[in-house]
């Protein structure tokens, strides 16, 4: 693999150090019958190298434009859950590899996800997110959408510096599979006759598809072979799936201060999740036409009856279900790597991601 340093598989050593880990990777209660992790294993097992991919976002954050560099902080420092930088980190040590490019390329993962967020937060118009006020409601809409743009270029920029072709080629394929799916969702937004197919395509090609990119990338830093960088794919995307799906269940049941926006926030921008879509298929013929209204209007005003519709439909339990399932895919996916602690981490964040109330 050209330009990438050697990486084979050592015996796998532990992490001594803590750092002050995000609330997702310690924020939730682990069973002691799915694995024997402690809540606090995964930021205790990367801890240094979460601080190298740290120390890698505040340098290659600079720009000599001002307002790029206030804004880029901005979003960065607002924290967020660190998922696919961690997941490219867990991923590749669960491979055994031993340079530093994962560093790079978890920093390189969190930018494009970070460039997301900012065009996104225009496209929907949303004014709150990890529990401050957006980018695009403090600096307006213009700036967010061009820093994004920044941040994507640069995360194109730091790629390069790998020097692989197929690094290359995953992440081109996974932004324009991003690209694709945000098209979707905007075809799809206040339009009350979205299939549940149609919903998950959008899932997988906004969300999952970077989770899988993460995952894929991690695995081949390692020198795994082809069939075991699918799985690290299939493992990325089905977390995802299972991560987005909780999401859904969160905007009629979470609490604004924990997820960190704005509760309702789907239902005032249109959007039919998987919540509605199945209240639209198992409700009452009064449920379907309240949803079907609130969809095409982007009516927030009757958030409360329609909470009150998906809860007793059991359209949440459902969503949570099929959180579960995918989260259930992904645990299996990745099986057959060897036990270490970094499996048992992959293993714990698909606990985490349907277990999470933020």
């Amino acid at each position: 693999m050209s330009g990438l340093k050697p990486g084979g598989r050592p015996k796998l050593t532990s992490c001594h150090r803590i750092i002050a880990a995000h609330r997702f990777l310690t924020g939730f209660t682990l069973s002691a019958a799915t694995h024997t992790a402690s809540p606090s294993m995964i930021a205790q097992v990367i801890a240094s190298d979460m601080d190298a991919v740290n120390a890698v976002i505040r340098k290659k954050l600079y720009s000599d434009v001002s307002l790029v560099n206030q804004i880029a902080e901005y979003i960065i420092s607002a924290g967020g859950k660190r998922i696919r930088p961690t997941l490219v980190l867990l991923m590749a040590n669960a491979y055994g590899y031993q340079g530093t490019y994962h560093h790079e390329l978890a920093a390189v993962v969190e930018f494009i996800h970070t460039a997301t967020l900012l065009h996104d937060d225009v496209v929907d118009e949303s004014s709150m997110r990890r529990g401050r006020e957006t980018a695009n409601a403090l600096f307006g809409n213009a700036a967010s959408v061009l820093v994004g743009d920044f941040l994507y270029s640069r995360a194109f920029q730091m790629m390069v510096s790998v020097n692989d072709m197929q690094v290359m080629r995953i992440l081109a394929d996974a932004t324009n599979v991003i690209a694709e799916g945000e098209v979707l969702q905007l075809l799809n937004m206040h339009d009350p006759d979205v299939t549940e197919e149609r919903y998950l395509q959008v899932i997988r090609s906004k969300t999952a598809k970077l989770f899988e990119a993460a995952g894929q990338l991690g695995a081949l830093l390692g020198k795994a072979s082809e069939q075991e960088i699918e799985a690290a794919a299939e493992y990325g995307r089905s977390l995802g799936t299972a991560f987005q799906l909780i999401d859904d269940v969160l905007d009629y049941s979470g609490n604004s201060s924990d997820i960190g926006k704005n509760v309702g926030d789907d239902l005032r921008e249109g959007k039919p999740t998987l919540p509605l879509i199945y209240l639209m298929q198992h409700g009452t013929e009064e449920q379907r036409s309240l949803v079907r209204n609130c969809i095409i209007q982007g009516d927030e005003e009757h958030f409360e009856q329609i909470l009150a519709a998906v809860t007793q439909s059991g359209a949440l339990q459902y969503t949570k279900q099929a959180a579960e399932q995918a989260a259930q895919k992904a645990a299996a996916a990745i099986q057959s790597l060897p036990d270490s602690q970094y499996k048992d981490c992959l293993l714990q964040l698909c606990t985490a991601a349907v277990s999470r109330d933020r």
